[in-house]
């Protein structure tokens, strides 16, 4: 693993130059909306300046350019959001060709199980037994990690550049009706607590993953992929 600082040009620069990567997905972000409010401008230096010099690296060393952005970006009225909005608008001057993918709140199995993230919550309410408890307040369209893995593979294998697609499950949820249908299959009681979350509500429809052919999923489906994979780990 290549550890890079992607607010610093030039250690950009020599990892392109080096490895010459024919397509480069850019993943770097911080999506903790609370974190981005409270520091908007390593914010602001993370998602844009960063990515416009990545565009521009692009264009120089002909790369295409795969970005993971935000459902967020279509609203923009938060830091997060309006961060996101900008580096798109950076992303589609990849002249080699870009992707410009839009999930909501990821879950699913990665293999780092022990950063901060909302689905190694739900894993430590298995292993470490933390107490459950899930807010009520805010909806959202999930996005499963593995969908969003396939989509990226597929659009880089099948040559499927220069879009914006949104990548969820079309039914809406709340971190407590997500957390409660995941964990119910291995016997943890979850809490519910209203949290009187404000973050907007953003939806968004699976047209365009049809209309490209790439994959899509339904809630229970993701619901059952992610219970098999929490399986497989617990199996390890």
């Amino acid at each position: 693993m290549i550890q890079l600082d992607i607010t610093h040009a030039e250690e950009v620069e020599q990892i392109i130059k080096l490895h010459a990567p024919d397509t480069i997905v850019h993943v770097a972000s911080n999506s903790n909306g609370n974190w981005c409010e409270q520091h908007p401008e390593l914010a602001h230096a993370i998602n844009v300046p960063a990515t416009q010099t990545l565009v521009e690296l692009t264009n120089t060393y002909g790369a295409k350019l795969v970005y993971i952005s935000s459902l967020a970006a279509t609203q923009g009225n938060n830091v997060y959001g309006k961060t996101k909005a900008a580096a798109e608008h950076y992303v589609q001057q990849t002249k080699a060709g870009f992707l410009i993918l839009r999930p909501s709140l990821l879950v699913g199995f990665s293999p780092n199980t022990t950063n901060d993230r909302p689905f190694n919550r739900l894993l430590k309410n298995i292993t470490h037994h933390t107490p459950a408890v899930y807010d009520t307040s805010w909806q959202f369209q999930p996005t499963w990690l593995r969908h969003l893995c396939e989509v990226i593979e597929q659009c880089i294998s099948q040559i499927v550049f220069n879009h914006i697609i949104p990548i969820t499950v079309p039914q809406l949820c709340t971190r407590y009706s997500l957390a409660k249908d995941i964990l119910s299959d291995f016997g943890v009681t979850v809490l519910a607590e209203d949290k009187k979350d404000t973050t907007p509500l953003f939806v968004d429809t699976q047209d365009t993953l049809h209309a490209l052919g790439l994959p899509v999923y339904s809630y229970q489906q993701m619901i059952d992929g992610i219970q098999e994979e929490i399986s497989n780990f617990l199996r390890q």
